[in-house]
């Protein structure tokens, strides 16, 4: 079958033919449909990494049809459309009894320490399998909308930290896909005003689409931090979320964060730099809740799932671009680009 392989260092996937896989006992074969680019994937593309020991295919924003499977605690049988959780878990160590998977201390996941989606077939670890990870879906969505649940899922688990309602002004620093993701569940949660802030003004451009309150370009002049502070009756935001990975970001959502404002470091920063030099008397003098957020619970998982299945969740504006496998380098290229929102990629069967 072909894959795209990522074989270690910068710039170093490469789509090639590779083995079919072959089932063990208790695992599942899944014939992937679509499996959409995340911004992981792009960042491995371009800088490698470290954690995932090559060859490894990646991809794991994926859904796909069950093709055989070895398992009879699985919950699915060949012929269902299905999405996979793509965390595995121990189920054992005192995070995932409490059910913080995303916090397993045993913690693996496709893509990293198993193959991914990136390909014409994946196998579902028997874990996987066994804990009922792999979640079926309507027949009526398309393969590319309902693969969005994993990235919306990440958005959920860190929604549920900050506690977005009816009284809020929520601003979000980032406006790549997790940044709208961000905005339209803020705006799900009843948020009285959603700002939406980038460097990249094509970027807010194309958010346009969605119909936010407010676009804030960022500019060197520090202005948008004046601007941020007319929010909420010249308070500033009082939710604030930082889609990016910036630690200049992080910075700017203390210093334009309202008094008892929670904020959410949302995206992680480089392993090689990941210090942010922040000023902690802000933290103390406006009484702020800072928070970080990491990955999904798998009820994180079915609640995004059952979002977008429910068309509360508009994923019919985020798909800019589907690209055959064979092209993949070409997508990866387009997203840093900037000229598009999300890609999904098709295997060409």
């Amino acid at each position: 079958m072909k894959a795209a392989v990522y074989l270690g260092g910068r710039k170093n996937i490469h789509v090639k033919d590779v083995p079919d896989p072959k089932l063990g006992e208790g695992e599942a074969l899944i014939k992937i449909e679509a499996c959409n680019i995340c911004g992981v994937d792009v960042r491995t593309y371009e800088f490698g990494d470290k954690k995932i020991k090559p060859p490894r295919i990646l991809g794991h924003e994926l859904a796909g049809t069950v093709a055989e499977i070895h398992n009879d605690k699985g919950g699915v049988v060949p012929g269902d459309r299905v999405i996979v959780y793509a965390v595995l878990t121990c189920s054992t160590c005192s995070y995932c009894i409490q059910g913080l998977q995303n916090l397993c201390d045993n913690r693996s996941a496709i893509s990293y320490q198993y193959d991914g989606a990136f390909a014409d077939y994946m196998v579902v670890p028997r874990q996987a399998v066994s804990n009922n990870q792999i979640i079926r879906i309507p027949e009526y969505l398309c393969h590319e909308e309902a693969a969005l649940s994993e990235p919306l899922g990440c958005v959920l688990n860190s929604h549920r930290r900050l506690n977005i309602g009816i009284k809020d002004t929520v601003a979000v620093i980032g406006a790549g896909p997790i940044g709208l993701m961000h905005c339209l569940v803020s705006r799900l949660e009843g948020a009285n005003y959603i700002c939406l802030m980038d460097k990249s003004e094509a970027r807010l451009e194309r958010a346009g689409r969605f119909g936010f309150d407010s676009y804030i370009h960022i500019t060197d002049s520090r202005d948008h931090i004046r601007k941020a502070g007319k929010m909420n009756n010249n308070l500033g935001p009082n939710k604030i979320i930082v889609a990016c990975a910036s630690a200049e970001a992080q910075a700017d959502a203390l210093e334009m964060a309202s008094k008892e404002a929670r904020i959410d470091f949302f995206g992680g920063l480089a392993k090689s730099d990941p210090y942010a030099t922040l000023n902690s008397n802000l933290i103390h003098y406006k009484q702020l809740l800072v928070t970080g957020s990491y990955s999904q619970r798998i009820d994180d998982f079915e609640t995004a799932l059952d979002l977008i299945s429910g068309k509360l969740f508009p994923a019919e504006k985020f798909i800019t671009h589907v690209f055959e496998l064979k092209n993949i380098i070409e997508a990866f290229e387009l997203i840093q680009s900037g000229d598009a929102i999300k890609i999904s990629i098709k295997p060409g069967h």
